[in-house]
């Protein structure tokens, strides 16, 4: 759905028009999920989050003003209620809940494996290097970069001048910038440390002298017993 198709299903909405509400959540949802998935680092609490902004919204309806966008409004009320929820959880470590498995591994065994793994590597430094941010950065950033909203619309979503959120966002840019080029002087190898110990882990198990199970000897679950059987052949003798 388009901006203005977007902002017109608001006006019906916030009119009294339910019907509007599918439409609403429809073109919203993903891009709320997204945002503030990428502010609290935790999928299952950002989809809590995303369930109270459109609670928020429907109790907040008949004070959006006709005619305005709608995503900044929104954006403006999941802002509030992930701050809301971090307030509240204070004491408490939101990075990542024990019900959230974060994201899966990539298969390191197929054709494109390395190239995925260093893909997915980089994708977690700029994840650490976000949330690591304050928060004032974090949110400029994620608001201008990945949820593709103007520098007017981020002040707007902010309660900030467009001034601060360029220079939010570009000390952000700075700090992700400085995490990648460290990331690329890594050498190779380490990357590889994965892999380099498990090779070495055979090798060293075959230093040992491990042997397949066929070349080994059999041995009696019960000693005594397997004598008894010897020393009876021989008295039949």
């Amino acid at each position: 759905m388009d901006e203005p198709a977007l902002n017109a299903a608001m006006d019906r909405y916030a009119c009294g028009d339910a019907r509007a509400f599918p439409e609403l959540h429809r073109a919203l949802s993903a891009r709320l999920l997204a945002y503030l998935t990428r502010m609290c680092g935790s999928e299952t609490l950002a989809g809590d989050l995303t369930q109270e902004t459109f609670l928020r919204m429907h109790r907040a309806r008949s004070t959006f003003a006709r005619g305005g966008a709608v995503a900044p409004w929104a954006y403006a009320i999941a802002r509030n209620a992930y701050l809301d929820h971090a307030r509240a959880q204070k004491h408490r470590n939101t990075e990542r809940l024990p019900s959230d498995p974060g994201a899966e591994p990539p298969d390191a065994h197929g054709a494109d494996g390395e190239a995925v793994a260093i893909a997915s590597e980089t994708a977690r430094a700029v994840e650490r290097v976000l949330l690591c941010l304050p928060a004032s950065q974090r949110e400029a950033f994620i608001l201008l970069r990945y949820e593709g909203l103007s520098v007017q619309d981020a002040a707007a979503v902010l309660g900030t001048t467009a001034t601060a959120v360029k220079l939010r966002a570009f000390r952000a840019y700075e700090a992700l910038r400085a995490a990648l080029e460290e990331l690329k002087r890594r050498p190779e190898a380490e990357r590889g440390a994965g892999r380099s110990v498990e090779n070495r882990s055979v090798e060293k198990g075959m230093e040992k002298g491990d042997r397949p199970a066929a070349a080994r000897p059999e041995r009696s679950g019960r000693r005594g017993k397997g004598q008894a059987g010897v020393r009876g052949g021989a008295d039949g003798e």
